[in-house]
Parts: structure tokens; sequence; C-alpha cells
């Protein structure tokens, strides 16, 4: 049941951590983490801005940092994700992913200027599609032969009066939270960009109606 353009993203990302872990040296790993990640120092006026200053605020979002925070990602992508791509198809699926991927990392460098740790992790624009399943009250169309997003997009006051979805968003900041002040994986030594969670989350939340093919109906 996953969307042919969501599996080709965990393919994609599958591929640029096998290259890192099994034909990478460590010099060449930072080499290419440099030029894809995410770096907020790289827009602090300290050093010039090039073409990766323009590609990182995609092309982080296919990197992981090991194979748990890829599989992580993977499956809440295939959940989320799936549903999404099948009700606004590949190329709208494409957009809102890049979307939302720059959403997450603008906040985390506003919040974290000229900070020179790495960011890396199709968190963000996951996060956006798990935005997207509220807007929708979680209804999946299944009668298809692939589940889709089903009905209008709720108003916001009506997500909010959604039992359901009220509890999702309620879980879900609580969770960024809690792993915002460190105590979600104890002993973890890299930091977890919940800042760009929420970035991700509230572009995919406010700006679905940007992506969903029945708001070019209206």
């Amino acid at each position: 049941n996953i969307a042919p353009v969501v599996l080709i993203l965990v393919v994609v990302c599958a591929a640029v951590h096998l290259v890192r872990t099994y034909l990478l040296n460590p010099q060449q790993d930072l080499a290419f983490l440099l030029h894809t990640a995410f770096i907020p120092a790289r827009y602090s006026g300290a050093y010039d801005f090039d073409v990766f200053s323009v590609t990182s605020v995609i092309t982080y979002s296919l990197v992981h940092g090991d194979w748990i925070h890829f599989a992580i990602n993977m499956v809440w992508l295939a959940a989320f994700g799936s549903p999404l791509a099948n009700r606004i198809g590949a190329r709208r699926f494409i957009a809102f992913w890049c979307f939302t991927s720059i959403a997450a990392v603008t906040l985390h460098g506003a919040l974290h200027h000229g900070d020179p740790v790495m960011v890396i992790g199709a968190s963000g624009a996951v996060s956006g599609m798990m935005a997207a399943a509220a807007r929708f009250g979680f209804r999946v169309h299944r009668s298809g032969r692939q589940p889709a997003f089903s009905g209008p997009r709720l108003p916001i006051p009506a997500v909010l009066q959604n039992r359901t979805a009220v509890v999702f968003l309620a879980v879900w900041f609580v969770v960024n939270l809690i792993a915002g002040l460190g105590y979600l994986m104890p002993g973890e030594t890299s930091p977890i960009a919940w800042e760009a969670h929420i970035g991700g989350f509230a572009a995919g939340f406010f700006c679905l109606g940007l992506f969903d093919r029945q708001s070019f109906r209206n």
C-alpha cells in the first residue's frame, strides 16, 4: 500500500545511507555532510553563500544519522506519507516534501543562528505529513487499490473540536517538548532538532491547502 513516490523517497534515503556507510571513508563522509546537511552557521555571514547554501535546505532531509534514525523516519513516512501522496499526487507530494523541509530548517535556523551543528533527517517533512493527517481528521478512504485521505480538509476550528486530532496534537507536542529538554533518549549524544519538527508540522498544518488538489477545484 506504499505510494510509488513514497517508495522512491525511501529508496533514495536508503541509497544515501548505504553509500555513506559502506563506500565513503570518514573524511569523505564529512565532506558529503558539509555539502548536504543543513548547518545554521552557513547563513551567519561568516561563510561565502554558495550553491550548497541553497540545496542543503532540502538535501538534508535525505540524509540520516544511523539505521535506527533512518528506519523510524521511513516507517512514519510510509504511514502518513502514502495516504497523503495518493490524495494529492506525486508532483504535489514532492513539492510538499520540499516546502515542509525548508520550513523545518527555517525555524530551526532562526532559533539557532550561527550554530555549527548539522541538521539531517526527514523528520521535518514527516512532521508536516502528520499535521496533514490531522487536517483530514485521520479519515482514510480504503475502498480503492491504495488508501488515501478522504473528505474535505477540516477548517482549523473543526480540527480543534475533533477529539482524535486534539489528542494527537497534544501528544505530538508533548513528545517534542520532552525531546527538546533531552529526556526522551537518555545517553543520546546527537541532539534532536525538535524545532525543525515543529517548523515542518506548522507548515503542513497551516499550508496544506496549497497542495491539496481539492483546493484547485474550488
